[in-house]
C-alpha cells in the first residue's frame, strides 16, 4: 500500500467502521460446537468482525509509525463513544411500534456494564498492541539493521497477546462483574471458557490475517 494521505484516511475509516460494526451486531451470540471445560464455547458475532481493527493498526503501524497507529486507537475510541451514545438515545425515544422497540431494545439496547466492558477492552488492548507491536519491530530491526523476515513475528505477537487482554478484559467486566459471575463458584468456570472460547478464535483470525498483513505492507525490506 502506498504512503499516501488518501490511503491513511480511508484505513481509519474502515477501522472506525470496523469497531462500530462489531460492538452493534455483538448482541448475537452462537455456539461454535465444541466444549471447554465441560461448558458450550460460545462467541459473539462481533468477535469476527473485531480482529479487523488489529490488523489495520498493524498496518498503519508498519507503513506510517506508531504515532499514526495511536492516533487510529484514539479516533475509534471517540466513535465507538459517539455511536454508543447514540444507540442508547434512540432506545429511549418514543416508538410508534412496540414491537420494533422491543427487538430494538434486545439488538441495540446498550447495558451499561457492557459498554464499560467494551470500551475498556477496546482501549487497553488496542494500546498494548500499538506498544508491543513497535517494541518488537524496534528491537528487530536494531539487532538485524532490517525488517527482513521478521513482520510475521511483531504482526503476530503484539495481536494475538493483545487478544488475549481484550477477551479477558470484557469477560471479565461484562459478566465477572456485571453478572457477578466472578463470585460465584459454578459460574467461574463457565466465564473461563467464555475466555479461552474468544481468545482462541481471535488468535486463529489473527494468524490467517497475515498474508493480508504482508500484501498491504509489502515494500522493499
Amino acid at each position: 500500500m502506498k504512503k499516501t494521505q488518501e490511503n491513511l484516511y480511508l484505513l481509519y475509516m474502515v477501522f472506525a467502521v470496523g469497531l462500530v460494526t462489531a460492538n452493534a451486531i455483538s448482541a448475537k451470540v452462537f455456539n461454535l460446537g465444541f466444549s471447554i471445560l465441560g461448558n458450550p464455547a460460545t462467541l459473539t458475532v462481533g468477535a469476527i468482525c473485531y480482529p479487523i481493527t488489529f490488523l489495520v493498526t498493524d498496518i498503519i503501524g508498519e507503513i506510517w509509525g506508531k504515532e499514526k497507529a495511536r492516533l487510529a486507537v484514539r479516533f475509534g475510541f471517540i466513535c465507538q463513544c459517539i455511536a454508543t451514545t447514540v444507540i442508547i438515545i434512540a432506545r429511549y425515544l418514543p416508538p410508534v411500534d412496540n414491537g420494533v422497540q422491543d427487538s430494538y431494545v434486545v439488538l441495540m439496547g446498550q447495558n451499561w456494564v457492557f459498554v464499560i466492558a467494551s470500551l475498556s477492552a477496546f482501549l487497553v488492548s488496542q494500546s498494548w498492541d500499538v506498544y508491543l507491536f513497535h517494541k518488537i519491530r524496534d528491537n528487530y530491526i536494531f539487532r538485524y539493521g532490517s525488517r527482513k523476515g521478521g513482520r510475521w513475528i511483531w504482526n503476530n505477537v503484539a495481536t494475538i497477546s493483545s487478544q488475549f487482554i481484550d477477551s479477558a478484559i470484557y469477560v471479565l467486566i461484562a459478566f465477572g462483574l456485571g453478572f457477578k459471575w466472578l463470585f460465584n463458584y459454578d459460574m467461574r468456570g463457565i466465564m473461563l471458557s467464555m475466555i479461552i472460547a474468544q481468545f482462541l478464535v481471535k488468535a486463529v483470525l489473527a494468524i490467517l490475517d497475515t498474508p493480508i498483513f504482508y500484501i498491504f505492507t509489502n515494500k522493499e525490506e
